[in-house]
C-alpha cells in the first residue's frame, strides 16, 4: 500500500517542482508610483528593458494627477490636448504594452513640466535560453542556486503529503 502511494507523491514533486520555475514568456507587472517632483526619466533607465506585453500599473492620489496616453508631441510639449487615452479615475491605472514601440504618457494636471512623464520604449520578449547542458554545469548550478526558493517549497510540499500516507 506504501508503495503505491509514493508514485503519485512523486508525481506532485515534479508537477510542484515545475510550477514553481519561471515562465519564460509570462509578462511582467511594473508598478509605478506616479508623482509630482520625480524624475521619470531615471526610473525609465532603472527599469528596462519593457517588453511587449508587460504591464504598467500607475499608482497615484485621486484628483491630484492623471494617466494620459500621447503621442511624441504631445510628449514633448506636454500637451494632453490630443490625448490618445486619459485616465483620471480611482487611485491606479492598469496599461498593457501591446505592441512593439514607444508609449509616451503625461499627467495634464501641470506636473508633467516638472519631469511627470514618461516614454517607454518596449522590445519583443527575447527567446528562452537553451536549457543547461553537461558542459555547462556552472550555469545549472547557477539556476538551481537562484530557484532554491521554489525547489524548496515543493520539497516541503512533497514531505508534507508523505507524512499525511
Amino acid at each position: 500500500m506504501m508503495g503505491r502511494m509514493r508514485v503519485p507523491a512523486a508525481a506532485l514533486l515534479v508537477l510542484a517542482a515545475c510550477a514553481a520555475l519561471p515562465s519564460g514568456t509570462a509578462a511582467n507587472k511594473i508598478s509605478i508610483n506616479w508623482k509630482p517632483n520625480t524624475n521619470y526619466s531615471d526610473w525609465v533607465t532603472q527599469h528596462s528593458p519593457f517588453y511587449k506585453d508587460d504591464w504598467l500599473v500607475f499608482y497615484y492620489t485621486a484628483g491630484q494627477a492623471d494617466v494620459v496616453q500621447v503621442d511624441e508631441a504631445g510628449y514633448n510639449k506636454c500637451d494632453a490636448s490630443n490625448a490618445i487615452y486619459n485616465y483620471s479615475k480611482g487611485r491606479s491605472f492598469a496599461f498593457q504594452l501591446n505592441e512593439t514601440k514607444t508609449y509616451y504618457f503625461i499627467c495634464s494636471y501641470g506636473y508633467c513640466f516638472g519631469g511627470m512623464r514618461l516614454a517607454i520604449k518596449t522590445e519583443k520578449l527575447p527567446p528562452p535560453s537553451p536549457p543547461p547542458s553537461a558542459s555547462h554545469k556552472s550555469a545549472a548550478a547557477a539556476f538551481a542556486r537562484s530557484h532554491a526558493a521554489g525547489i524548496y517549497v515543493a520539497v516541503a510540499a512533497l514531505a508534507a503529503l508523505l507524512r499525511m500516507v
